[in-house]
């Protein structure tokens, strides 16, 4: 059979490990066939072809890959010549392109049986393995290496040598084992060994498929040695069975009647082995880490102890339990939350009071409380951290505080937001019996801070809300209250934390939905909504410049006046805060972002033209006073969740038989206020000069105006009092004069909140004059006078003193004769 027509298997990754299943097993090299091969004449020239990962012996058959372009014109140059080349290893697979001295010397002389073109671009070549040479003498380097060769003698032993057929008995004993014992190798190939009739093809084809490195196999290949060669290849295939036995060996042991979880300990066991073996990083050193941890900790006597008793019951676990991973959790969160670490206060009360005034305009209390607690600290160096709840509607600073509250303490700031919160282990973590357990929030958020006192704002604390899952805002009260909080429970860590020394500030916008407990434990500020003086300087001052940088424009790009800012403010926004202030401001920016990216000409000063261009027209213009000319329309003030505003209580007469109607999208208690009003109207009708017969021959009909917006509460039960008195008495009401104020049926004037809001309301309508109860004269005072100038306020106690001071003797225009 001539080597031309001889089929080999292929074998791909050089390993006796890697035969494939389906692998179509094909006559081998025969005595004859190899006598042939090494009676033919070695060419005197040969092309040489470096090979990266693998070593050719003689006889055997290998498929290459050929990628680097040398090699592809090498295999296609051969291919269309004598098909003959010579083989060599490189030193260094990762050398890209090889030169002379870095491939081995040594080689073997290949045929090229077949070459295939690949779907992917590249040439596979099977070649097979004829003797081995040496280079010579490098002839060219280019287009690839090419040399002068000679052979290289082997030494064969004798024909009977009884210790080379021993060594070859044994390398077949071995192989056959080894196919035998490792699994990923097919029983089909013990085939091929026991048909292999030549001693040096076994040999060689042997050491082809052990699963060695090339530098390994490179060895082999130079020994020069036939019964030499057999030795060391024997040694290696001992090794080899020496692993594949060890590793069934484990296996064994571990299959026989184990559970799950004793099976996956052994297997832990054995990686653990083979981590040890390769240097690699084992539980023990793990669980030494968490100990040097440990000592470096300021934690007390209780949760040093503790720590140690569960560190112990971890080192008695199985890692690959589920319970293990949730108790290595729990060390890790013990070992890294700050236990006594503080941050250190600074007292420059001075320096604090800039930077409140630095970031948050007008906003006094707030900003004089924070000094307050600043001083107090500095003195006592021990004091509880107060709680402190800001209360406001939206868009007022509250939650920008909290940062600049952080930055004049030099302390950690942390933001936790409630909204929405409804599952109670948020607050208080999960048991550790749960799988999947974590700690609280309150507990990872100082994890996060990295200090026991940082300044901990809880954003939205009235969005609390209750569900199947507990009570949230009840777990609030054990963090909020100073009295307990310096042994806060977590139920995943399991031991009391100090937040005494942690700094809560609380947001909300209403208080009503709040807990009374909850409001108990804090500390109210309210922080009011700004006038339009206040949001144009906050607008000059802050959000400004902060748009200019986000749109990345300077303040020269675009100048916007305080008249201009005050027509945004009164034309384009209704609000409190300032968030919708700002977003007008950004669409001004945006302007002339837009205009600078185009290169079109704009107006880098802001004109009330551009404004209306840009903006569109004014959406709510300011809030006009009414004339008295008409009976029964008076203006009213209310309180709004985005300010003040003014409102007008409307009532007219129609032939009836004296039925009150009531419309206008009104609550439960606005309409009860204008029943009391009616009643109280009829029982005192001759003091206020009114026939009682009108109540029998008229109807009734109140309206307050804007009917879709829904409005409720008693503040407007003076303004409707007012304005059945002008109604029944046909006589305007006093000029620019608005109030506010609750009655009752004995004819009693009753304080409302929300004055500073109304007063601002009033004064953006041009009111001159104001009703109130003489109980609200203590809101005035705390407004800055700047605010009341040109208002004129009248303080109140009965009934019968807002009609003489409200109604007029001048009779209404085209008064009726009732």
């Amino acid at each position: 059979m001539s080597m031309k027509d001889s089929k080999f298997s292929n074998f791909d990754n050089m390993s006796l490990q890697g035969i494939d299943q389906d692998s179509e097993l094909i006559p081998l090299l025969t005595p004859e066939d190899e006598e042939q091969m090494n009676s033919e004449t070695l060419p005197e020239t040969l092309p040489i072809l470096p090979l990266r990962n693998t070593v050719l012996f003689p006889g055997v058959v290998i498929p290459i890959t050929a990628g680097r372009d040398k090699s592809i014109r090498l295999i296609k140059d051969a291919n269309n010549g004598s098909k003959v080349i010579g083989v060599v290893s490189q030193k260094d697979e990762e050398t890209e392109n090889p030169e002379v001295k870095d491939i081995n010397t040594l080689g073997t002389v290949a045929r090229i049986l077949r070459v295939l073109q690949m779907p992917d671009g590249n040439t596979t070549v099977i070649i097979q393995g004829k003797k081995r040479f040496e280079i010579a003498e490098v002839l060219t380097k280019k287009p690839y290496i090419t040399a002068t060769v000679r052979e290289t003698s082997e030494i064969r032993p004798e024909k009977n040598d009884k210790e080379f057929f021993a060594i070859i008995e044994s390398i077949k004993e071995l192989a056959l084992k080894i196919i035998r014992d490792n699994p990923n190798i097919p029983s089909e190939a013990s085939f091929a060994i026991k048909n292999i009739q030549s001693d040096s093809f076994l040999i060689n084809f042997v050491s082809s498929n052990l699963n060695l490195d090339v530098k390994a196999k490179q060895e082999l290949l130079e020994i020069g040695s036939l019964q030499e060669r057999a030795l060391a290849t024997l040694k290696y295939m001992n090794v080899e069975l020496q692993k594949l036995e060890l590793k069934n060996d484990i296996q064994s042991k571990v299959r026989n009647d184990l559970d799950q979880q004793q099976r996956e300990y052994f297997l832990h066991q054995q990686m653990k082995t083979i981590q040890e073996e390769l240097g690699g990083v084992s539980y023990d050193e793990e669980l030494e880490e968490m100990k040097e941890k440990a000592k470096k900790k300021k934690w007390g006597k209780k949760v040093k102890e503790h720590f140690a008793k569960e560190l112990s019951k971890m080192q008695r676990m199985n890692p690959q339990v589920a319970e293990y991973s949730i108790q290595r959790n729990y060390l890790d969160l013990l070992l890294e939350l700050p236990w006594k670490e503080y941050s250190k206060d600074k007292f420059d009360l001075k320096r604090a009071q800039r930077i409140l005034d630095r970031d948050h305009y007008g906003l006094e209390d707030v900003k004089r409380r924070i000094v307050e607690y600043l001083a107090v600290l500095k003195l006592r160096n021990d004091m509880k951290s107060p709680i402190l709840c800001l209360y406001g509607p939206p868009g007022v600073g509250k939650t920008s505080l909290g940062k600049s509250i952080a930055e004049a303490l030099g302390r950690e700031y942390v933001r936790m937001s409630l909204g929405g919160l409804r599952d109670e282990a948020e607050i208080r973590g999960h048991r550790k019996t749960y799988i999947g357990a974590m700690p609280g929030r309150i507990i990872q958020s100082l994890k996060k801070a990295g200090t026991s006192n940082p300044v901990f704002i809880l954003d939205e604390i009235d969005k609390l809300s209750n569900s199947n899952q507990g009570d949230p805002s009840s777990a609030m009260l054990e963090v909020l209250d100073p009295e307990q909080n310096s042994d806060f429970h977590d139920n995943f860590l399991e031991l009391g934390y100090d937040l005494s020394k942690v700094m809560f500030v609380a947001t909300a916008n209403n208080l009503s939905n709040i807990q009374p407990a909850l409001r108990d434990r804090m500390e109210i500020i309210h922080v009011s909504g700004y006038t339009i003086e206040e949001k144009v300087e906050i607008a000059k001052k802050h959000l400004l410049p902060k748009q200019l940088t986000e749109h990345g424009l300077n303040p020269s790009h675009l100048k916007i006046g305080k008249p201009q800012l005050e027509k945004i403010v009164e034309g384009y926004t209704r609000e409190s805060g300032v968030r919708s202030l700002e977003k007008q401001i950004a669409k001004m920016v945006r302007y002339a972002a837009k205009s600078i990216a185009t290169e079109e000409e704009y107006d880098v000063k802001v004109s009330n033209d551009v404004i209306i261009e840009v903006l569109g027209a004014p959406k709510m213009e300011r809030d006009k006073y009414e004339n008295n000319e008409v009976a029964g329309v008076v203006t009213g003030l209310a309180w709004t969740s985005v300010g003040g505003d003014i409102l007008f209580i409307e009532s007219i007469l129609s032939k009836g038989k004296g039925a009150l109607s009531i419309t206008g999208n009104l609550g439960k208690v606005m309409k009860e206020s204008a029943t009391i009003a009616m009643e109280y109207i009829k029982s005192n009708a001759e003091r206020f000069g009114i026939d009682s017969e009108i109540f029998e021959k008229y109807n009734v009909h109140i309206h307050v105006p804007e009917g879709a917006t829904p409005k409720d509460g008693p503040s407007a039960g003076i303004t409707m009092l007012t304005s059945l008195v002008s109604l029944f008495t046909q006589k305007r009401i006093k000029k620019s004069l608005a109030m506010t104020g609750e009655i009752t049926l004995r004819g009693k004037v009753l304080p409302v909140g929300g004055i500073k809001e109304k007063i601002l309301a009033a004064k953006r309508a041009r009111i001159k004059e104001i009703i109130l109860c003489a109980d609200n004269e203590r809101d005035i005072k705390e407004i800055k006078e700047s605010y009341l100038k040109g208002l004129t306020f009248h303080y109140v106690k009965e009934m019968s003193e807002v009609i003489d001071i409200a109604l007029t003797d001048q009779n209404v225009k085209n008064a009726k004769d009732l």
